[in-house]
């Protein structure tokens, strides 16, 4: 095969003429279709907004609160003259004589008093109001009904006096003041419980009268029942309106209610059935109308006979009849 023999500069001049005819065979490929002048744009990319992600708030923490103990008041310092009592003491400085006696570690009687002596006495404490409210509770409820009346103490007076002036226990004065012993002092102000006053001697109270009874339910004879000669005895029943009282008993009345007859009869017992008495039987031989009620009474003294005397204690039953045949009168023998 024969050899061709080609320098570098030509090498690469043909290199760059192969280049030229390619590219110009490309350009004229794209422009006949059309696509030579398309420019392929690129997509847009969209942007990516970051989302803030809410941060939880914190749940405020309510404050405990938190009581501080008030500062308890600094005592008083008294120095005791002559002559000087608890209850004078007290009544100075506006506090009850237990407090003092309290504080200082004196006996109740607080009658180791001396001159010199320091005491410490304590401030008074502030009474608070009392909300209103609804009701109140039984003890106040007693307190509140107890009627009262205020004292200032006299001279020469004594516990013993003023109780017995008012005829109120000393125990039930010292309650209400809050005294610690029977001493009183002149102008000093007590409260009088009267409700708790001693009772008066008095004639014994009438006992209270049971209510009325109710009317007796009759029962038999029924109501129109006739009776002949051939009945020995007419019974009379009714219920019992409860259990009788020693002074209490059934009035029974029975009386011939037959035209120009005026013959009535009232008997008591305590039984709940009553036996006609034979000698109140008709005795004309003709029917008679019988009418009868029995009341509840009670005994409520004797007359000047010594005979009890009853008074209604309810109300009366309603009245039956019953018809009574007698014995026909005998003929006389000619």
């Amino acid at each position: 095969m024969p050899e061709v023999t080609l320098s570098l500069p030509a090498v690469l001049g043909l290199f760059a003429v192969f280049l030229v005819i390619g590219a110009g065979l490309v350009w004229f490929a794209l422009r006949d279709t059309g696509t030579a002048a398309a420019l392929v744009e690129p997509s847009a990319t969209p942007t990516v907004t970051p989302t803030t992600s809410p941060t939880a708030s914190p749940t405020p923490v309510t404050p405990t609160v938190t009581n501080t103990a008030l500062p308890s008041p600094t005592p008083q310092s008294y120095t005791v003259k002559l002559g000087d009592s608890c209850s004078d003491i007290a009544f100075a400085f506006g506090v009850s004589i237990q407090s003092i006696v309290l504080m200082n570690n004196l006996p109740a009687t607080c009658d180791t008093l001396y001159e010199g002596q320091k005491l410490l006495i304590p401030q008074p404490t502030p009474t608070a109001t009392a909300l209103p409210t609804a009701t109140l509770s039984a003890a106040e409820a007693t307190v509140e009904a107890c009627p009262k009346v205020e004292y200032e103490v006299k001279e020469n007076d004594t516990l013993s006096s003023i109780a017995a002036n008012y005829t109120v226990p000393m125990a039930a004065i010292r309650e209400f003041n809050g005294l610690v012993n029977d001493t009183v002092r002149f102008g000093q102000n007590l409260v009088i419980p009267l409700c708790e006053r001693a009772p008066t001697p008095g004639p014994t109270p009438t006992p209270t009268l049971p209510p009325p009874y109710p009317a007796p339910n009759l029962l038999l004879p029924p109501d129109g029942q006739p009776f002949t000669t051939a009945d020995e005895t007419v019974t009379l029943q009714w219920a019992a309106v409860g259990a009788l009282r020693e002074n209490e008993s059934y009035a029974v009345t029975v009386e011939d209610i037959t035209e120009g007859q005026n013959n009535k009869i009232v008997d008591y017992t305590t039984d709940t059935k009553f036996i006609v008495p034979d000698d109140f039987r008709p005795t004309d031989g003709r029917p008679h109308v019988m009418r009868w009620t029995v009341l509840t009474v009670r005994q409520s003294g004797t007359d000047d006979d010594g005979n009890p005397v009853y008074e209604p204690a309810g109300s009366a039953s309603v009245p039956r009849d019953f018809i009574w045949t007698g014995v026909a009168p005998a003929t006389p023998a000619p």
